[in-house]
């Protein structure tokens, strides 16, 4: 009897786990396929956002740029410690212009995005301690903390003293 019901939880158990990888999918999916139905110079924003949906992220410069992303992620060989691995990141780029129209679409993959290289210069502040802007700034501050000039008649106090 007890061994029919080890078998029973064992296959149970054994019924239940799945031997396929967890997926985590962020963003549009199919978005490699649905952007081959964009045409340059005749799609326009409505029909973007009936084929992809709303946008992940917009801009406004001397047209809309609208870009959508596709991220699919899974947890990587036990090796790893189940640490997620990124297996799909697709960005889809549209510059639309005035008028709703799209003029420009790219697109990149994995692959493409190793190839995009980022300048590592910085850009440094624009003042310094010694700057007029600096010394109207501290009296700004000073004024908006001690509007009546309490703290320096007190202070002027201490050190007579």
């Amino acid at each position: 009897m007890y061994k029919l019901l080890y078998i029973f939880f064992i296959s149970i158990i054994v019924t239940n786990c799945s031997f396929k990888p967890v997926v985590k999918h962020h963003g549009v999916p199919y978005l490699e396929i649905k952007q081959a139905k964009l045409i340059v110079n005749e799609t326009n924003k409505n029909d973007i956002k009936k084929i992809l949906g709303n946008p992940s992220t917009t801009s406004k410069f001397d047209n809309d740029v609208w870009i959508y992303i596709e991220r699919k992620q899974t947890q990587s060989k036990l090796s790893n410690l189940g640490k997620m691995k990124i297996f799909k990141n697709d960005v889809l780029v549209l510059e639309i212009d005035n008028f709703g129209i799209l003029q420009k679409k790219n697109f990149y993959n994995k692959d493409d995005m190793k190839n995009i290289k980022i300048v590592e210069a910085t850009t440094k502040s624009g003042f310094k301690k010694n700057s007029f802007i600096y010394d109207f700034m501290s009296s700004m501050r000073q004024k908006i903390n001690d509007p009546l000039g309490q703290r320096a008649k007190k202070r002027r106090k201490i050190t007579q003293q």
